[in-house]
């Protein structure tokens, strides 16, 4: 009997082990999954500050070579103030676009900024797929906060709650003009 118990104590520890081993092996994954988001998120902010480089040197064809020829815009402001729309053909005089700050999250990049005399903000979410970017919406004169719905991991979303829809970025100089602007949510 003391046999028996034996080879049962010796079979639980073996499997405590193997958990264990399963257990650190998902952790080293999770980890590496969430190197490969942050080295992702650096690429993918690098791509848009290229653009940022490229705009304010008027430099056309790395302008073309970043942005996807279908380019999805969307704009959200005073009309007179789109100014990437206008910028990016060449449309009208470049307005200078110098970020003060810039933040990844996944495939969304945000930049923001405001203009010399701080009379116009605005906010950029560049989405980025494979090196170029596919999407952009800019806001003029709004304040932004970033909400992540749900979490992703290396790509892969996880399940959404509908109470639990964290802020993990909220714009900063949209209030510099000295006026009040409208609030918008953008969620990720």
């Amino acid at each position: 009997m003391t046999c028996v118990m034996v080879i049962v104590h010796y079979t639980a520890v073996e499997t405590s082990i193997i958990g264990w081993r399963g257990q650190h092996t998902q952790t080293e994954q999770l980890f590496q999954e969430l190197d490969t988001l942050a080295d992702s998120e650096t690429k993918n902010r690098d791509v848009v500050l290229k653009l940022y480089d490229a705009l304010r040197s008027r430099d056309v064809d790395s302008v073309h070579r970043t942005l996807t020829p279908d380019l999805d815009y969307w704009f959200h402001g005073p009309p007179p103030h789109q100014f990437l729309m206008r910028t990016l053909p060449g449309v009208s005089p470049p307005f200078q676009f110098s970020p003060l700050s810039v933040v990844s999250f996944g495939s969304t990049v945000i930049a923001e900024g405001c203009d010399a005399a701080s009379s116009v903000s605005w906010i950029h979410a560049w989405t980025v797929s494979h090196g170029v970017i596919t999407q952009v919406r800019e806001y003029s004169n709004t304040s932004l906060t970033v909400t992540r719905i749900g979490s992703v991991v290396a790509g892969r979303s996880a399940e959404i709650r509908a109470s639990h829809c964290p802020s993990v970025w909220e714009s900063k100089f949209s209030g510099r003009a000295g006026k009040s602007v409208p609030g918008l949510v953008l969620a990720i």
